[in-house]
């Protein structure tokens, strides 16, 4: 059995989609990220290639670091990204509310649609369960984390968007012989 320990990434602060945008995390809440750290196992550590992970889980100063992972990158929001919901839905309404409230196969113009993200993590996820670690450590954004509650809950996308992931929370799931399982969801350490 495999423990996974999805951490989000620290606050951007952006009020805007950030998807592949590269912006920083602010990681000065160091009370916050101590009691983070004593929270997690002693585990190897893998982000996503995005500076607010990468600089996230270099603050947890893991003993074993494996390479940052694109495949663990947020929602490619494409046309959108970096642009509010409001900004977006002035433009085209039908297609960010079918985006949001039916997701599924509805991609944002240039860019993912919730089945595309799912796919790409899914295939990230089950190759670092082949690995066979007792846990890992998955310091990611809000998407990837879903998919894989919505994986480990066998729930539809739109109820795994009912789920707050808010920052610097960790979210457990397990993955054995009996299939899926889940741990607290969204834990403040």
């Amino acid at each position: 059995m495999t423990r996974l320990w999805l951490v989000r990434h620290g606050p951007t602060h952006a009020k805007s989609m950030v998807g592949w945008s590269d912006l920083p995390a602010d990681l000065s809440d160091t009370a916050k990220i101590a009691r983070l750290r004593a929270y997690l196992p002693d585990a190897p550590v893998v982000s996503s290639d995005l500076t607010r992970a990468v600089t996230t889980a270099d603050v947890l100063q893991p003993a074993t670091r494996l390479p940052h992972d694109p495949a663990l990158r947020e929602i490619n929001f494409g046309a959108w990204e970096m642009r509010t919901f409001a900004e977006v839905e002035a433009e085209d309404p039908v297609t960010i509310r079918a985006y949001w409230e039916t997701p599924g196969h509805v991609a944002p113009p240039g860019g993912e649609s919730w089945n595309a993200v799912r796919a790409r993590v899914d295939d990230a996820v089950d190759g670092y369960l082949s690995r066979g670690h007792a846990d890992l450590i998955i310091v990611a954004h809000f998407g990837v984390i879903l998919t894989q509650v919505q994986r480990a809950l066998g729930i539809g996308a739109y109820a795994a968007f009912g789920h707050k992931i808010d920052n610097l929370s960790v979210t457990q799931l397990a993955h054995g012989a009996g299939g899926w399982s889940a741990g607290p969801i969204n834990h403040q350490p």
